[in-house]
């Protein structure tokens, strides 16, 4: 019988029943495993090179992906994994000028002086952008603008270029959209956010159909050690089952939360996929089955932002998203985003929707 995803995560990954054994073993704590004769023998011999924790994640996570699965130790590893394995001097990588700034750091400040041509192009160039190419790299809906794009168009652009296609998927994940489906090479999901969800690990990983580049990747990770630790991947498969119905309650209110802040005089520039008079809006609804939890919105000038956030009694002041507890925090603090002083991400948690949306009515007030 065919089960939806919702379902499938309650026991993705999971070993087949076995009389006394717990449902999902807890973490494989090792360095070296015993090792004799042959190192072929074992499938298990050190745990650089891999880790039965690691792989009933990677199997977990390989059912929602539709495709095979890389864990890293972080988003960022699993990005410069991407990066450094599919780029060398005299390569080009197209990159969505308004993904994630530490993707186009590295790109910028690690990947140029070594000879890579960054393109940096906003959504409306990227077609032309990634012509000549290597590489194409997105991330939608954006972080932090929650722009989206075609998946399907894009793809399609850089398969006609010759270029292989990137999506960073972390700010929705693979419940909610399947680039590989859509027609990307490879999904990057930082695993840190919604895939954990409660704010107290680190993970990342690199989706992908093609067996020699999950090669690659593997190969990559051993060597250079961006390997994850046992017990965070335990913990990101042990709350694997329960992203269905945390994303309902967390959705829901981030909808709720937009709603509000759509309707006020003194908030402006609201984005969230899931409103309907969202640009994105019409794309994201052809391409995502949900709209995630985040919600950015424009209060005007830094002072009002920073007022809104030390008043709220329900928000969590903090650089992340995709926990239980809502978070949010005004974007301009780091730099390096195209975004105003007053510009506030949040990511909306699992708190009771009408509770939530009057801790935020109440701040606005304040």
């Amino acid at each position: 019988m065919s089960h939806g995803d919702g379902t499938r995560v309650v026991r993705a990954g999971l070993p087949d029943a076995e009389q006394g054994a717990p449902f999902l073993p807890g973490p494989v704590f090792a360095g070296p495993f015993h090792l004799k004769g042959d190192v072929a023998s074992s499938e298990w011999a050190y745990t650089r090179y891999g880790n039965p924790t690691w792989a009933r994640y990677e199997a977990a996570l390989a059912e929602l992906e539709r495709g095979e699965v890389v864990l890293f130790a972080s988003g960022m590893a699993a990005a410069a994994a991407l990066l450094l394995t599919s780029l060398r001097p005299g390569s080009a990588v197209a990159i969505d000028a308004d993904c994630y700034l530490n993707v186009r750091r590295l790109a910028q400040t690690h990947l140029e002086p070594r000879g890579v041509e960054v393109r940096l192009a906003p959504p409306a160039g990227l077609a032309d952008a990634v012509q000549g190419a290597d590489l194409l790299w997105l991330e939608s809906p954006s972080n932090p603008k929650l722009d989206v794009y075609d998946l399907v168009a894009l793809a399609d652009a850089a398969r006609a270029a010759g270029a292989l296609t990137v999506v960073d998927n972390t700010t929705v994940g693979p419940l909610y959209q399947k680039p590989l489906v859509l027609g990307a090479d490879f999904a990057l999901t930082s695993a840190t956010k919604h895939l954990s969800g409660h704010s107290d690990l680190m993970l990342g990983y690199v989706a992908t159909r093609d067996p020699d580049r999950a090669a690659g990747l593997r190969d990559w990770r051993r060597d250079a050690g961006a390997v994850p630790g046992p017990f965070e991947a335990w913990l990101g498969h042990r709350s694997l089952a329960t992203l269905d119905v945390r994303l309902e309650r967390e959705s829901a209110n981030a909808l709720a939360l937009a709603e509000l802040l759509g309707a006020r005089d003194d908030v402006s520039g609201v984005r969230y996929p899931g409103l309907r008079g969202d640009p994105g809006h019409e794309v994201a609804r052809r391409q995502m089955s949900g709209f995630g939890t985040i919600v950015g919105f424009d209060l005007g000038g830094r002072e009002r932002a920073e007022r809104f956030l030390a008043r709220a009694e329900l928000i969590t002041e903090a650089s992340s998203f995709g926990g239980v507890q809502t978070t949010a925090e005004r974007r301009l603090r780091w730099g390096g985003d195209d975004v105003t002083e007053g510009y506030i991400r949040l990511s909306a948690g699992c708190e009771r929707t009408a509770d939530l949306v009057a801790d935020v009515e109440r701040a606005l007030h304040a």
